[in-house]
């Protein structure tokens, strides 16, 4: 039955890595298990192939535009299964390099939120989604640098303490 939310255990960890536009190179065993897809079916697909529409595409442009730049990024992202379930991590993708310090590709490894983070991230997210349905992307990022400005802190502060 679709629809469903998967769960792991909080001692493993999901990883998987994506060329520099995103594609999927590699994925863990658990990974492809959580996913629902054969890896031959996920490898050379683009990560979002797993975007589950609860997310806020604002977070996404966050990620991709700190992982471009060259820094770290920690996210709580809500993943879709091929089967049309669904699985919460907190995922911390960087940026991998080559000995020129070019970026060569992206490597994240998730593991499973708390609780208490999920509680105030899926109603924050469900905000964000509100925000782009009606004004766009713009309206999203506005909204979550509001709650940055009002709470005193940044992105990573907020992201890393909830």
């Amino acid at each position: 039955m679709a629809n469903q939310e998967l769960r792991f255990d909080s001692n493993t960890f999901i990883v998987s890595k994506t060329d520099l536009k995103g594609k999927l190179t590699y994925g863990n065993a658990l990974f492809i298990e959580l996913s629902g897809y054969l890896e031959k079916e996920l490898l050379g697909q683009p990560h979002n192939i797993l975007r589950h529409e609860d997310m806020p595409a604002v977070i996404f442009k966050l990620l991709w535009n700190r992982i471009k730049e060259g820094k770290e990024i920690f996210a709580y992202v809500k993943n879709k299964t091929k089967e049309g379930n669904y699985y919460w991590v907190f995922a911390h993708v960087t940026p991998s390099f080559n000995d020129a310090r070019q970026i060569t590709n992206y490597h994240s490894v998730r593991r499973t939120p708390s609780e208490k983070a999920l509680e105030f991230i899926k109603p924050l997210y469900a905000t964000l989604l509100q925000k782009e349905k009606y004004g766009g992307i713009a309206a999203s990022e506005a909204a979550l640098n509001q709650i940055l400005n009002e709470r005193g802190v940044s992105y990573d502060e907020f992201i890393l303490t909830i």
